[in-house]
């Protein structure tokens, strides 16, 4: 088995218990994640097994699309409702067009600073950690991308946003940061990942439907294969000797009708269809396989 398995990661579950996981089913240990959810956030998160790890630099990048909730009228010290409340307590009746106004400010690019309890590192050390041991945490702010915020609904005390950003975004402190915006302080109640990549919510699996699958020997029907990755990236069918050669780390020719200018990588095909290799552009249309499976 080598692609991903997109799961609807459940609340309460951290990425890494995902991952392990899909060790399990899918007996073998190489599994790892494109990109994690925070505990109590739900949604799409891309499993990525077998050979297909290795691609997963491609990936750290991607942007991601998210479904939150943010409520009104205090703080949390996390900045979601799993931590201890922060400050006084406001009962609050939205007013969704100076909502609207204060979202302005969160689109384009923003410095960002990250929620105190992250898994940001601080020296080598999660952000969390620190702050578990009351040590002191001082993170920078890091620059992040809002490609669209929107407002979806308003409705007392709570809000819900559509946000379409960049990797390493967090939705805790555009929560926090809406609530001080307003004068009365917000957390984020519920998020869940509609988007990861190109890796949508329609293609996630439960856990329980991948347990169902892999108990009836069928799990592979939940996987999407490696040749079907990184859909951005053109494609170039190769016969069994040049294939060979790529194996060997041999530089190979693509079709200048397949190439494009735009990207300075290629994926190279089996003739059955499997992917063989990403090649990276020397010239025109010859490539150097900087990855093999």
């Amino acid at each position: 088995m080598d692609g991903v398995i997109v799961v609807d990661k459940p609340a309460g579950w951290t990425s890494h218990d995902a991952v392990n996981k899909l060790r399990r089913l899918a007996k073998t240990k190489r599994v790892g994640h494109l990109g994690t959810l925070d505990p109590a956030a739900t949604g799409v998160l891309p499993l990525i097994i077998g050979r297909a790890t290795r691609l997963a630099q491609f990936y750290a990048a991607s942007d991601k699309v998210y479904d939150a909730v943010v409520h009104f009228g205090w703080s949390t010290d996390t900045y979601d409702r799993d931590g201890q409340i922060v400050g006084s307590q406001t009962v609050v009746e939205l007013d969704p067009a100076r909502v609207e106004g204060l979202l302005g400010r969160f689109r384009g690019k923003i410095r960002q600073m990250p929620p105190p309890i992250s898994a940001k590192k601080i020296g080598g050390t999660p952000a969390y950690k620190l702050a578990r041991r009351n040590l002191p945490v001082e993170l920078k702010p890091v620059e992040v991308t809002i490609y669209s915020i929107e407002l979806i609904s308003c409705a007392g005390a709570e809000a819900r946003i559509q946000v379409h950003c960049s990797a390493g975004t967090y939705l805790r402190s555009i929560a926090h940061d809406l609530g001080q915006a307003y004068g009365c302080g917000a957390y984020l109640k519920s998020l869940v990942r509609t988007r990861a990549a190109h890796f949508t919510l329609e293609q996630a699996r439960s856990i329980e439907e991948l347990e169902r699958l892999a108990g009836e020997g069928r799990l592979e029907e939940a996987l999407i294969p490696a040749a079907q990755l990184l859909p951005e990236l053109p494609s170039e069918i190769v016969d069994a000797l040049t294939a060979g050669q790529i194996r060997q780390g041999r530089d190979f020719r693509a079709s200048p009708f397949r190439a494009r200018k735009d990207t300075p990588y290629i994926k190279a095909l089996s003739e059955d269809g499997e992917l063989i290799a990403i090649g990276r552009a020397l010239l025109p249309n010859l490539y150097h396989p900087v990855i093999v499976l």
